[in-house]
């Protein structure tokens, strides 16, 4: 066959996106919503799942879990992750920060996820949602912050990955 001939492979659908895959996502956007309306927690949890037919297939417990639970305190998260960050958290955009946010919150408070999950996450988030090089400061950020809270978990994974 020539060129011309070829029969063109279709490609592959793309795969569904989890329930977690979701929640994470629909956390994002409400996180970002505080950050530019500051609007209420549970104004942001209504607006979303009413403007979204994909809502009912996301994690709600998990989706709840990360907004309510960046929203609770975001003071003390964000001085978990600025140590960080090598600029004013201010000079953020308020898109890396929100995957920033949630992210974070699950390294520090969900430790039954394993943070190499949280941090690919993160980085497919910030390629969704973010700027071209955002998701490679999102990873770094997040892995000098398991670094901290999570040294032994870690370590394994290196250990894991040197053989």
């Amino acid at each position: 066959m020539t060129e011309e001939q070829h029969i063109p492979i279709p490609a592959e659908p793309a795969k569904p996106k989890s329930a977690r895959r979701r929640a994470r996502e629909f956390a994002v956007q409400g996180i970002y919503q505080w950050q530019l309306t500051g609007d209420t927690v549970s104004g942001i949890e209504r607006y979303l799942k009413e403007s979204s037919t994909a809502f009912g297939r996301a994690d709600e417990a998990l989706f709840r879990t990360i907004l309510y639970g960046v929203l609770k305190d975001p003071a003390a998260l964000r001085d978990a992750l600025e140590p960080h960050i090598d600029r004013p958290f201010e000079e953020v955009s308020p898109v890396e920060a929100a995957v920033l946010f949630a992210s974070g919150f699950e390294i520090l408070h969900t430790p039954d996820t394993p943070y190499p999950v949280i941090v690919n996450e993160a980085i497919e988030l910030a390629k969704t949602f973010g700027g071209t090089d955002g998701h490679r400061f999102v990873n770094g950020v997040l892995d000098k912050l398991a670094a901290t809270v999570r040294a032994a978990e870690v370590e394994a994974v290196r250990a894991k990955r040197r053989g």
